[in-house]
């Protein structure tokens, strides 16, 4: 476990979480900016924890305030590590500002724990939220992926990202 502040911590997602995390990937406000949109069962859940689980490559994370559980982080290494991309959701019932101190604290244990070079991530183009929280947390947009994704309905461009870790540790160096 990590800790980055007085109340956030940082700690890996075990069995016990799937019920909660399931339920938060499964809320309309959540779904409703995933790739797969679809009403996740519980079974189809364990399994995708399961096989993840045993991938060392991939690292599921839950973000805690005051030990309450407010957030899933997933960072999935690339073939080229130390290069990482990653996803995230807030829990729906969290207060307002969790989401930037999740990513700040995702984003510390990922250069600082994992040791990463670079983060990288996406955002469907009608997310306007991630792309702006992305912005907010000092990545730079490196693309957009031109109808990338079809929702079933229409096709939708996806915004690319990323972040290295000399941006992320000069960033926070002119914030304190």
């Amino acid at each position: 476990m990590s800790t980055y502040d007085a109340t956030c911590t940082i700690r890996r997602m075990t069995a016990d979480d799937l019920a909660m995390v399931l339920e938060w990937r499964n809320h309309p406000d959540v779904r409703q900016f995933m790739y797969t949109q679809h009403q996740i069962s519980m079974d189809e859940h364990r399994q995708w924890f399961e096989r993840v689980q045993a991938d060392s490559r991939k690292h599921l994370l839950i973000f805690e305030v005051n030990a309450e559980a407010l957030g899933f982080i997933n960072f999935s290494e690339s073939a080229s590590f130390p290069v990482c991309d990653w996803g995230f959701y807030v829990a729906p019932c969290a207060p307002k500002g969790t989401g930037f101190k999740m990513g700040t604290s995702a984003l510390t244990y990922a250069f600082n724990e994992l040791s990463l070079h670079k983060v990288c991530g996406q955002a469907l183009s009608f997310n306007q939220r991630s792309i702006s929280f992305h912005l907010k947390l000092g990545f730079f947009q490196e693309g957009r992926l031109r109808e990338q994704f079809y929702d079933g309905q229409q096709y939708h461009d996806v915004v690319c990202f990323g972040l290295l870790a000399d941006e992320w540790k000069s960033r926070n160096e002119e914030l304190m």
